[in-house]
């Protein structure tokens, strides 16, 4: 018998909720992810946000923390991010 581990509650509202986005290294991709992060959570602090280069230049991973009011805004924030066609992941 096998039982698949279960997702870690997360209470509501949680503030410093980390985000990571990765996708195709570009010069606008950091502001592309910021604006859509702030649709969903206008409180995001921009002065916090980070950004890593994959090893070989590839890739970006832009990093976040926003106050997470909801199971619905986190999937619609994920939504929105992946339907640019330039997000690969959203951790």
């Amino acid at each position: 018998m096998s039982t698949e581990p279960k997702a870690p509650k997360i209470e509501f509202p949680h503030p410093g909720y980390p985000i990571k986005v990765i996708g195709d290294n570009a010069d606008d991709f950091k502001g592309m992810v910021i604006e859509i992060v702030q649709i969903h959570a206008p409180d995001l602090d921009i002065e916090q946000v980070t950004v890593q280069e994959s090893g070989n230049g590839n890739y970006s991973s832009v990093r976040l923390r926003i106050t997470a009011t909801s199971k619905e805004q986190l999937e619609n924030l994920h939504q929105d991010l992946k339907a640019t066609g330039r997000v690969k992941m959203v951790l």
